[in-house]
């Protein structure tokens, strides 16, 4: 069990001119299309992002190698909530996959109307890391999950 105070997750939201599954497809099928290809852990430069929509799939990166890297493991694949848990080690940002080591991303997709839906993300349990205020922290200084949606955002109304 660890001991360390608890830190403050990272949150975003953003309302979208679409449906909510509409908003659950391009936000997990086409992760790659959104995802920040800069922001990965493998060694390799990153050809694509995978997020598989069900439970026990995998979110992770294909390298331009062809290696792949996975971030984290899904537990939940509703199109109304889901959860992932990337395990990262400090410094070197590797994927861990023991699930009290691993800080938690839960995306929530409601609906706000006929073809309107909001989703709502918020990345907690940072103190289950090993460095977890570092990696935060660096995390949060990137622009966070409010940049994150941005693109997203940008690419689901391209896509409608």
């Amino acid at each position: 069990m660890n001991d360390v105070a608890p830190l403050p997750p990272i949150t975003g939201s953003v309302s979208l001119a679409v449906p909510v599954e509409r908003a659950f497809a391009v936000f997990t099928s086409d992760i790659n299309t959104w995802w920040p290809h800069q922001f990965h852990i493998g060694a390799a430069d990153i050809a694509e992002v995978i997020l598989e929509p069900r439970v026990g799939g995998r979110w992770f990166e294909r390298g331009v190698d062809a290696s792949e890297c996975d971030w984290a493991a899904s537990s939940s694949g509703s199109r109304r909530t889901g959860s992932c848990s990337p395990g990262r080690s400090t410094g070197s940002w590797q994927f861990d996959p023991d699930p009290a080591k691993a800080s938690e991303i839960e995306a929530r997709f409601r609906s706000d109307g006929d073809h309107q839906s909001i989703v709502d993300v918020e990345h907690r349990l940072f103190e289950r890391l090993d460095g977890g205020d570092a990696i935060r922290g660096a995390i949060n200084g990137g622009g966070g999950w409010e940049l994150l949606l941005d693109g997203f955002a940008t690419t689901v109304k391209d896509r409608a």
